[in-house]
């Protein structure tokens, strides 16, 4: 979705939107703003449902301080005058309270951004401010003297985060992102010992080759394709809703034939993807003027290897990465549900999905559809699109389920007489 053009109190209703139905605030918590070129500020309004936002309940902060709208403006209003003050070059704002940043803020601590690859290029340095009264001078100068030493995102004391940025959906990004980290890191810290990314593991993951596959101009899309493309979107779709991707991470693909597949592209927000935005790869050559994931090269590689495989997924769900993080195992055999649809699950080096694309490949048996790739990834097969988005849905449930267990008493898994017994009904 394009929003250079979008109005800032369309654009921020937009995101509000996302914050919301995401669980990330609540009818009367966070704010939103944006400057815009002509140095008028818009914010979201004191006082009104965060859940139902219009474009005309947004309000307008003049330089001049005169405000236009019909509520009054965030309470909070002075620190983002004051951060826009420190930082001419940012041009939009989110705070909000999620309840798992929320837990940081009360225990003082920073989420780790080393979990897996691309979140701390994304959140960059966070730091952490001095609690204040909330809308008080005092707030904004702690807040906006933080920003002025160069950081973007900022945990506040018993409060929150405010992040900024140069617009409003990488604001966003960087927000959504460190709230990731901070579920992912509370959900492992409950099955063992979270284990970051040292700074040749990051460095290697940032030099992950980018494929540079040739282009080609597809002389038609048929209706096969066509189905694909809208079924892939529809999904895609629904993994945002439950929170199995964030905006930029996550990757879809479906074979077409032989050699054909459609796969997600490289960096586009995953929740406003259109049939159009999606790629097709033939022959190792990429539709023209598209960049394809970069997961692309081991995604062809399964297919090849891999006759019975017709979909792929590569997802972070912070329930079963919390297993990929630690060195906690995951067992498949917690309900008959989760064994037949899950059966054996690899466990795999960090790196192996780019740095040895044929070997990883060859893990995906018919009885090893998942696998989870340390301080990574987890990658699904499928024989369809709907079953591989089935089991990572799951994967995700039944880490949950794992998780929770954990503060009941000792986990009693189906045991080999259940599980044959299982494999002879169902035909494993």
């Amino acid at each position: 979705m394009k929003t250079d053009l979008l109005h800032p109190a369309h654009h921020i209703v937009r995101a509000m939107a996302r914050i919301y139905g995401d669980g990330m605030t609540t009818t009367s918590g966070g704010n939103l703003s944006v400057r815009d070129d002509d140095g008028d500020l818009w914010i979201t309004p004191g006082g009104v449902d965060k859940g139902s936002l219009t474009p005309d309940d947004i309000m307008r902060v003049a330089p001049d301080g005169k405000i236009t709208g019909p509520h009054r403006p965030s309470v909070e209003l002075p620190f983002h005058q004051l951060i826009y003050q420190a930082r001419p070059d940012l041009r939009a704002i989110v705070h909000a309270h999620p309840p798992a940043l929320i837990a940081f803020s009360v225990a003082r601590r920073i989420p780790n951004t080393r979990l897996i690859p691309n979140m701390r290029q994304i959140c960059g340095e966070v730091a952490m401010a001095p609690y204040g009264l909330p809308g008080s001078a005092d707030l904004g100068e702690k807040i906006a003297r933080v920003f002025a030493g160069g950081c973007n995102v900022v945990m506040l004391e018993n409060h929150g985060v405010v992040v900024g940025a140069p617009d409003l959906f990488e604001a966003f990004m960087a927000f959504e992102t460190l709230d990731f980290c901070a579920r992912l890191e509370i959900d492992a810290s409950r099955v063992g010992t979270p284990i970051g990314l040292g700074d040749e593991d990051v460095g290697r993951s940032r030099r992950k080759a980018d494929p540079h596959l040739p282009e080609f101009v597809p002389p038609f899309h048929g209706s096969r394709e066509r189905s694909t493309r809208q079924e892939m979107c529809t999904l895609i779709h629904r993994a945002c809703d439950q929170q199995l991707f964030t905006s930029t991470q996550g990757t879809f693909s479906q074979r077409l034939e032989g050699d054909s597949f459609v796969i997600t592209p490289y960096r586009e927000d995953r929740r406003h993807l259109e049939e159009r935005d999606l790629v097709r790869i033939d022959g190792g050559h990429r539709e023209a003027g598209k960049t394809p994931s970069r997961s692309v090269i081991l995604h062809r590689e399964i297919y090849r290897q891999q006759p019975h495989v017709e979909a792929i997924i590569i997802a972070h769900p912070p329930s079963i990465m919390a297993f990929a993080v630690t060195q906690a195992p995951f067992d498949s055999r917690l309900i008959p549900e989760s064994y037949i649809m899950l059966r054996q699950v690899a466990r795999l080096p960090f790196g192996a999905t780019f740095l040895e694309p044929e070997r990883t490949a060859a893990v995906f048996a018919k009885d090893t559809p998942l696998a989870l790739v340390q301080n990574d990834c987890v990658v699904v097969t499928g024989a369809s699109l709907i079953q591989a988005f089935d089991r990572l849905e799951v994967a995700e449930y039944s880490a949950k389920a794992i998780i929770a267990c954990r503060s009941l008493g000792a986990q009693v898994m189906i045991d080999a007489a259940q599980v044959a017994e299982i494999e002879k009904a169902f035909k494993l």
